[in-house]
Formats: structure tokens, sequence, C-alpha cells
């Protein structure tokens, strides 16, 4: 289980424990690197080796390809979830090769590691919808009160979508290169690779930033009372939102029947799908006003309106179904913004 600190990754760890399974989690909290010390991890991580007696910690770098070989020579895993990765759109620009290292380096190796010792594993890799670059912009758009909508009355974007000849930003660039490869390992060798291009994935154990974690930083900013800036398209850009937990389940229905090289879209779909101003709107439903204010410019390649087609999903997978609702994940998150923010009003 890589980047089993992160949100994802947590949440997988977690539910396999339970279920029963030894799970190896490698995380060596790039993030608190990446995004500083109020992103870290390692307290994740940590909790996860108190709580599961089950669950074994290493802190392992994965672009260390060597060492990411000799791991998996020695555990031979049954399963490998593949979910640590650099995550910003925006942060890929400043740090452009290790972004690519982190992305597609480490992906390759472990790839590797795992067609040499564990190819009759089935692997989920996650993915990105940023593989489509800006592309969904291209689709005829309406202008509703508070969100942009498909012209064409679609439910949303499935994976026939082009992926090249457009914006990705070095952030979409490095997780299609290591999509493709993971598609490419699954339909050349015949592994059981999924590749799984998720939304926006959220839940209450995210550890976000401004540059990464949407939901979950602009509710923190609603409940502790600081501002947020809200980039382009007049607050109406749309996303679909789907917990960790949701996700965990999807991965264990794959490991149950994998096929290889497949690809899914993955998110919360339309029932599951917000503007920003329909985000501000719900927290203020909730008693927590946002402060904010409205930078024209919107972040370069940003998608305008991005709703996951969950058919091949659901069509796969008849058995999997998302338990959590949009209100289950407000309430699940401003929850425990709440709570972190309790001892500090009582001091």
């Amino acid at each position: 289980m890589t980047g089993s600190g992160g949100l994802i990754g947590s949440a997988c760890a977690a539910r396999l424990c339970a279920e029963g399974w030894r799970v190896a989690g490698v995380d060596n909290d790039l993030r608190a690197w990446l995004f500083g010390p109020a992103a870290s991890t390692a307290g994740t991580a940590r909790a996860l080796s108190v709580a599961w007696p089950n669950y074994r910690h290493h802190a392992l770098d994965l672009r260390d390809r060597g060492a990411v070989r000799a791991l998996v020579r020695e555990l031979r895993p049954d399963f490998i979830i593949h979910a640590a990765a650099q995550p910003s759109h925006d942060k890929a620009a400043a740090i452009a090769c290790d972004d690519f290292d982190i992305n597609a380096g480490a992906t390759a190796g472990l790839l590797a590691a795992a067609r040499e010792f564990a190819p009759e594993a089935p692997f989920c890799f996650c993915s990105t919808n940023k593989v489509y670059g800006d592309r969904p912009n291209a689709l005829p758009l309406r202008e509703l009160a508070t969100r942009f909508d498909y012209a064409d009355g679609r439910d949303g974007i499935g994976e026939a979508m082009g992926v090249d000849q457009c914006l990705h930003s070095l952030f979409g660039a490095s997780k299609l290169a290591a999509d493709v490869l993971c598609q490419e390992y699954g339909r050349y060798f015949g592994m059981p690779v999924g590749v799984f291009r998720g939304g926006c994935l959220t839940g209450p154990e995210h550890a976000a930033a401004e540059l990464h974690g949407f939901l979950h930083y602009i509710v923190g900013c609603a409940v502790a009372g600081r501002a947020y800036t809200v980039r382009g398209y007049r607050g109406k850009q749309v996303r679909d939102q789907i917990h960790a937990a949701d996700v965990a389940e999807l991965f264990l229905h794959f490991h149950r029947a994998p096929r290889a090289g497949e690809v899914y879209n993955l998110g919360g779909g339309r029932s599951n799908s917000l503007s920003i101003l329909e985000t501000i709107a719900e927290l203020d439903s909730r008693g927590h006003r946002l402060r904010w204010r409205y930078a024209q410019a919107p972040r370069r390649g940003d998608h305008i309106c991005y709703i996951s087609d969950l058919s091949k999903l659901r069509a796969h997978f008849p058995g999997w179904t998302i338990r959590y609702p949009l209100a289950r994940i407000f309430d699940a998150i401003v929850a425990r913004h709440e709570r972190r923010l309790a001892p500090a009003v009582a001091a």
C-alpha cells in the first residue's frame, strides 16, 4: 500500500487491516516537504501502526528502485495499491523533475518489481482526471445560476475523452505517463492492472493544503474563519466528490474481479457534484460563513466542469455503490475541523 499515510492510502490500509490482511504501508511523508508541516502524513501513519497490529510501516522513498525491488521481492504481495503521488496541479510547475520522478519514475519501478515478483497480484493505480488536460473545457457548456453544466445533457465524462494535444499541467503530464505505463503492463504483459482516474477524492482524514484537497481545505477555511480565494469562472466551476472509504471499497471489488489494463473514471458522479458557489452556500447553511475574495484569473489548465461518468465502473462492478452522499461527506469533514478547532477555542 503506497502512500499509506495519505487520504486514499490510509483508508485502503485501514479497510484491508479490518478485513484481516497483513498490510505493508509505504510512505516517507514526502507530503510535508511538498506542502509544509501542516500537510504532514506522519501522524496518520503512526495512528495506523497503533490501531492495527497487522499493519507494518516502511518509510521508503519510492524513487529508490533498488529498495522498492527488494521490498516487493521480500513481500511478494497478493494485492498492490499504488496511491503515492505528488498530487498538486500547481506545485508541479515549481518542481518539474521531482514531480516526474515521483509520479512516473516511481510507478515504473514499482510496476517492474511487481512484474518480477508478483505478476498475478491485482494492482490498483490511483491516476487522475488531469490526464485529460483541459480537453473537457472544449465540451459545450451552459452557465446556470450557481454552476456550469454540460450543454448536451450528458451525465458526465467517460473514459473515451481524449488525452493529447491539450494543456495538462506538468502534474497531468507526469500522471498520464504513469497511467499509460500501467495500462501497458496490463495489456502487453497481461497483468491485472486497473487504472482509476480520480476526480476530487476527499474525506475527513485529508491533509489538505491550498494547492491540493479543495473540499477539505475550503471547509477548514470556513470553520476556522480563514479567508479563501476563488480563482476564476465566477466560482461556478464544478467537481464531483467521492469519499476515500468508497474508493477503498471499489479497490476491493477490483481485487475480487480484476481486469488487465482497464481504465476507469472515478468520482462521486452527478449526485455528488457541486460548484464552489454551491459549496459556499452549503457551508453557510451549516453556520460556517466563508470569508472569500474573487480572483479573475483561473488556475491554468483548470477544469470548468468535471463530473465523472460512472457507467463503466458500475457495469464492471455491479456490487459497488457510493455510500457517502454529499451531505454525509460534509458532515464528516465539518465535524473533523470543529474538533480540531475546539481546543484552541477553549484555550
